[in-house]
């Protein structure tokens, strides 16, 4: 009876270790599951296929999704995101950072089908762990979008959810932009229309464009125009905007203060923003040109902002 008893224990129990290793690579298949996104045919929208991600390694489970999307999905209403006209030269991944490098043919899309393009690769090789910015470069420059601002570090989040609707690719927009007077001391408001993509956030425009620097002699540019924007990102009403180093260094004869809140009284013109936090590299315990800590929110600041004189006033 013991031995039986004794047998029976084993038994149960190899059917329980059984279970439970069905149950880890169940688990193990399941993380392994990923959203790919396709173009629909008439190149309006972008929409998520599941995929199961054979390949163990970073930059491996890369190069398997981006081959995916140059293949022809099974839904006869969709069509490879990487279509044949697209070829990719390199891909390379460093902290965090994935870098893409295209044939200058990458440009021969119309603004519309890029964006698509460009918003599915990303949401599709993000959702690789490790995986947290994309930036495409066109033979080893990097990209410049149709309104001739460089597109920068992408993430999945700022692009504007289209699956299964039709985009709308450019709006016209008027921002009110900070930048600097003659000498650096005071700021200059100017009034600028911009045709953008939908799927870039506002504030995001907003940065691109006080990089860009301004179009009227009246006003100075108060941003390195080498700086690279990361990511900007809004909650609770704080826009967070990660730049890179770039930005710490200054070439133009621009005030700390002008600099910090040409940006922080820029983006406080946004109905969703009231309050701006700087980081560089995510990092926010830094001191910018050694007389102002980033590691705080700045409010609007209209004491800088310098009054115009009523014309014929001297």
């Amino acid at each position: 009876m013991r031995k039986w008893l004794g047998l029976m224990c084993l038994l149960v129990l190899s059917l329980c270790l059984l279970g439970c290793k069905a149950g880890a690579d169940g688990d193990e298949e399941q993380q392994n599951i990923v959203q790919v996104y396709y173009i629909n045919r008439d190149e309006t929208a972008i929409r998520a296929v599941e995929y199961q991600v054979t390949s163990v390694e970073k930059t491996e489970a890369v190069a398997e999704l981006l081959t995916v999307l140059k293949t022809e999905p099974e839904e006869n209403e969709l069509k490879a995101t990487i279509f044949s006209t697209i070829e990719i030269y390199s891909c390379r991944l460093s902290e965090g950072r994935l870098i893409i490098d295209f044939a200058k043919t990458y440009k021969d899309m119309l603004p519309t089908t890029e964006i698509l393009v460009r918003a599915a690769i990303v949401r599709t090789v993000t959702q690789v762990e490790g995986v947290e910015y994309v930036e495409f470069e066109i033979e080893g420059e990097s990209m410049i979008d149709y309104a001739g601002i460089v597109v920068g570090a992408m993430t999945s989040g700022q692009f504007i959810d289209n699956t299964g609707t039709e985009i709308n690719a450019y709006e016209e927009v008027t921002l009110q932009l900070y930048f600097a007077n003659a000498d650096g001391t005071a700021l200059v408001p100017v009034s600028r229309k911009v045709e953008y993509n939908t799927n870039v956030s506002l504030e995001k425009l907003v940065m691109e464009q006080l990089i860009k620097g301004p179009d009227t002699m009246d006003a100075n540019p108060t941003i390195n125009p080498e700086t690279k924007i990361i990511n900007v990102t809004v909650n609770d009403g704080t826009c967070y905007v990660n730049l890179d180093q770039t930005f710490l260094t200054q070439v133009y004869t621009v005030s700390s203060e002008v600099t910090i809140y040409s940006i922080v009284n820029s983006l406080v013109e946004l109905d969703n923003v009231n309050k701006v936090q700087i980081l560089i590299n995510g990092e926010s315990e830094i001191s910018f040109r050694e007389s102002m800590n980033l590691n705080t929110t700045f409010g609007r600041n209209l004491d800088l902002v310098e009054e115009k004189l009523p014309q014929g006033a001297e």
